[in-house]
Order: C-alpha cells, then sequence, then structure tokens
C-alpha cells in the first residue's frame, strides 16, 4: 500500500494541467449552449435542456442560472451519498460552466440575428448550429470527463442510480435526454427541435468518444504487465471494480504472464490509463469496445 500511495501523489502531481484542462472544458461546453444551442432552441437532454425550456417561460432567468439552481441540490445529495468518490472536480464544472455561460450570455446575448453584431448569424441553416454546437460540446465534455470529472447535472443522478440499482449509467442518460428532448417539442410546438436536437446528440456523443478513445459505452480491458499485483491494487481501489486474472504465455519467450481482465465504463478509460502508467509505463494494455456487459455494476440478466 505504501508504493500504491506513491503512485496517487505521482498522479496527482499534475493538477495545474488538469485544472487548465477542466476549466478549457467548461468554456467550450458553455460556449455551445451559447452561441449556438440555447439561440435556436437546440435541446440537447441534461440539465441544460431543462434550462432551454424554462428560458422560455422566464426569459429574464439564464440557462445558466437554471442550470446551476439544478445542480445545487443535486450536488449536495451526491456528496451524501457518494462521499469522496464524487470528486471536488465534478463540483467546480458543475459550478463552472453555468457561471461561464452567464458571463457570455451578458456580453455576447443569444439573439440568432443579432449575436456578435451579426457575425455568428446561423437562423437559415440551423443544422450547422447543431453540428457546431454538438462538436463544441462534446469537446468541452470530453475535456471535462478527461479531467475524471462529469459536467454535473443528470450525470449526477445517474452516478447515484447506478450505483444503487444497477442502472446502466449511459442508457439511463438516453431515456432521461429522450424525455426532456420530448418536453422541448411540446413546449416550442415545432416537429423539426427533436430532429435537430438528435443530431446534436448524436454528435456530442461521438467527439466524447473520440477524445476519450474509444467508441462504446463499457470497454474491456486486457493489462499485461509484471507490477500486475499493484494494477491489481488500482483496480480495486480506486475505480472500485473487479477482474479477473488469466494465465498466459509469451508466444517467443514462453515465460508464464498473468493478465488481467477487467471491464470498466468509458469515463474511466482515462483514469485507468494514467494510473497504470505511472505504475508501469511498459504495461501492454488492449481496450475493445464491449457491446453487452451482463452482471453484478452492468446490465441485469432478462433486460435488454
Amino acid at each position: 500500500m505504501g508504493k500504491l500511495v506513491s503512485y496517487r501523489k505521482l498522479f496527482n502531481g499534475n493538477l495545474f494541467v488538469s485544472s487548465l484542462l477542466l476549466i478549457a472544458g467548461c468554456v467550450l461546453l458553455a460556449s455551445a449552449f451559447v452561441l449556438f444551442i440555447t439561440p435556436y432552441k437546440i435541446i440537447p437532454g441534461g440539465i441544460y435542456g431543462i434550462g432551454i425550456i424554462l428560458h422560455y417561460f422566464f426569459p429574464d432567468i439564464q440557462v445558466g442560472t437554471f442550470g446551476l439552481i439544478m445542480d445545487i441540490p443535486l450536488i449536495s445529495v451526491a456528496l451524501v451519498l457518494l462521499g469522496k468518490k464524487f470528486g471536488t472536480r465534478t463540483i467546480a464544472a458543475a459550478v463552472t460552466t453555468p457561471l461561464i455561460m452567464n458571463l457570455m450570455t451578458a456580453y455576447i446575448g443569444e439573439d440568432p440575428y443579432t449575436m456578435l453584431n451579426g457575425r455568428i448569424n446561423l437562423t437559415d441553416d440551423i443544422l450547422l448550429a447543431c453540428l457546431f454546437g454538438g462538436v463544441l460540446a462534446g469537446a468541452g465534455m470530453g475535456m471535462i470527463l478527461r479531467t475524471h470529472a462529469t459536467s454535473g447535472g443528470t450525470d449526477i443522478i445517474f452516478m447515484i442510480l447506478s450505483k444503487y440499482t444497477g442502472i446502466p449509467f449511459a442508457r439511463g442518460l438516453l431515456i432521461v435526454d429522450s424525455i426532456i428532448v420530448v418536453a422541448g417539442l411540446i413546449t416550442f410546438g415545432d416537429w423539426k427541435i427533436p430532429l435537430y436536437s438528435l443530431i446534436t446528440i448524436y454528435v456530442t456523443t461521438q467527439v466524447i468518444d473520440y477524445i476519450l478513445e474509444g467508441g462504446g459505452t463499457d470497454k474491456l480491458l486486457f493489462i499485461i504487465s509484471d507490477n500486475h499485483e499493484d494494477i491489481r491494487r488500482i483496480i480495486l481501489d480506486n475505480l472500485d471494480r473487479g477482474g479477473t486474472y488469466l494465465k498466459s504465455y509469451g508466444m517467443y519467450t514462453m515465460n508464464e504472464k498473468n493478465t488481467i481482465f477487467v471491464v470498466i465504463n468509458r469515463n474511466q478509460v482515462s483514469q485507468i490509463k494514467d494510473l497504470i502508467t505511472a505504475v508501469d509505463p511498459d504495461a501492454f494494455i488492449t481496450i475493445v469496445n464491449a457491446h453487452e456487459i451482463y452482471g453484478n455494476g452492468f446490465k441485469r440478466y432478462g433486460r435488454s
């Protein structure tokens, strides 16, 4: 355990870079909403999607303010139920993003006809707004996830539900986001809104996957390292995951190896890569998309 503590210190030593990455992610995510998503009433799900709907009824209250109002009680509950594992970085992202959104709105505005004195006006091509909004939002959320945080909001809800109910994280988010998109359709009375919103959601997801280096929701990892015992402790203690040892042999040397087989979700890919690299820079890691995972912590048998 003494060596593991030193590895943790090494991993946390890059705090300055992680903080810059987190702030940059918050700026990009806020820019996506202020410049492209909110002005065109695109509803990409999440608490900011709810905020766009509420902003329609209460135009004097900004989308970021609604997001902050919803995030505060969610953060409080998460701190109680998830404790230290919830992470201060998620709190920072959940508070910083709406504040930046409000600041940008105050100086830039959100009217697509007057935004930046007409230099960004996509009124006649909402598809471009969907695409650029999705790319910026995906880049921002991907950078936030790279710091081992989330952007808050509905992510917090399903971090809690996933822990206590076993509902797959990504599936729960998809269900909630779909409900929010339908609510946008009812509010704005425009059947094109769900279609444009789905484009934004799809692009956002693809960009996040690209940044996190993987397209699937869950990932299979095969890890070969001489420091397999230290990596085993990392998986158990830092990721709160289980795994399996597979006996293997090098094809050339015929030396016996202990291969670690573990399943994680995509939000943990960056974290486990950094932790393993700190333990063994020469570790051999194979990451594979997992389309169907059944068992404790993932899908339950008999459920699609």
